[in-house]
């Protein structure tokens, strides 16, 4: 890939988890950035123990030659809750733009399971027709406040909410502006869609609205002790459902091919949330890293 357009990071997720906190607990903030820094990334998105004032944190970053990319952010439009999510989106944006990011990765979060003890892949949240049209104009909207800051808004498409499948997707891109972006993520995609040809038929649709890329792999066999003993989205999480690239099922190769042929300018990012216990986060980082670097050539 071309190393002008592309520069790669690497989330936090897998050092400490934000929606289960006793997941990775022991780990510091310095210690997860140093090894951030350690196995060669360079960008790194926001987790619960990073400091929030960009006085502080910016300096912790820059001697490890690591910036913010990107921030989640859970919108509420289909629970009828805009005037709270514009208002704290607006704070969110301001911290990210203080922060040099440009990109503002946002979720719908109404009615979703994915922190719930539901099974994920039988009791996801179908939205009714006034859900979608909340949902869309309020992106349209989140997407006029983002340009005000010369940033952009994706929508991360994931697992237990209402936006998730290739339907979703496509309903959610044609019904929102063309400032409103896709945040694309290969592991959601592929354990959403179950085949390597269904997700990579998402990248290739929205390549010219895709303004970030989650890198994330998937382990099948842990896929089907999910869908056979209808296990939440967060058991599956804690048995190892991802990893890091190369080290699952997905094959990377045509990924990158597709992004570079394209012409894909940002960042890509290594989000691969595990049980630090069980898959130690700088090996796994290191393991990433390598795997990228030996087939995309960055």
């Amino acid at each position: 890939m071309n190393k002008d357009n592309v520069k790669l990071a690497i989330a936090p997720i897998g050092w400490t988890n934000d929606d289960m906190p006793e997941l990775g607990k022991e780990n510091t903030f310095q210690q997860i950035v140093s090894e951030m820094a350690l196995a060669g990334f360079v960008g790194s998105e926001v987790g619960s123990k990073y400091p929030r004032d960009p006085a502080v944190l910016k300096p912790m970053l820059d001697i490890r030659g690591i910036q913010i990319v990107n921030a989640w952010f859970s919108t509420f439009f289909a629970n009828g809750d805009k005037a709270k999510t514009i208002d704290e989106f607006i704070n969110h944006r301001d911290f990210l733009h203080a922060m040099g990011a440009k990109v503002i990765g946002c979720s719908e979060q109404s009615l979703s399971i994915q922190g719930t003890t539901k099974a994920v892949l039988e009791e996801k949240p179908i939205f009714t027709d006034e859900q979608w049209r909340l949902t869309t104009e309020g992106y349209n909207e989140l997407a006029k406040l983002a340009a005000e800051k010369g940033m952009t808004v994706g929508l991360h498409h994931h697992m237990g909410t209402g936006i998730q499948t290739t339907e979703e997707v496509d309903r959610f891109m044609a019904e929102t502006n063309d400032d409103v972006y896709l945040l694309f993520d290969t592991g959601h995609a592929y354990y959403s869609e179950g085949s390597q040809e269904k997700m990579l038929a998402i990248l290739t649709r929205y390549l010219p609205r895709i303004n970030h890329v989650h890198l994330k792999d998937v382990r099948d066999e842990i896929v089907d002790q999910v869908r056979s003993q209808k296990l939440s989205f967060l058991d599956g999480v804690k048995k190892g459902t991802f990893t890091v690239p190369g080290d699952g099922v997905i094959d990377f190769k045509p990924v990158f091919k597709i992004l570079d042929d394209f012409g894909y300018k940002g960042w890509m990012v290594v989000e691969a949330e595990q049980d630090p216990a069980l898959a130690n986060p700088f090996e796994y980082a290191v393991k990433a890293r390598k795997y990228i670097r030996e087939t995309a050539g960055l």
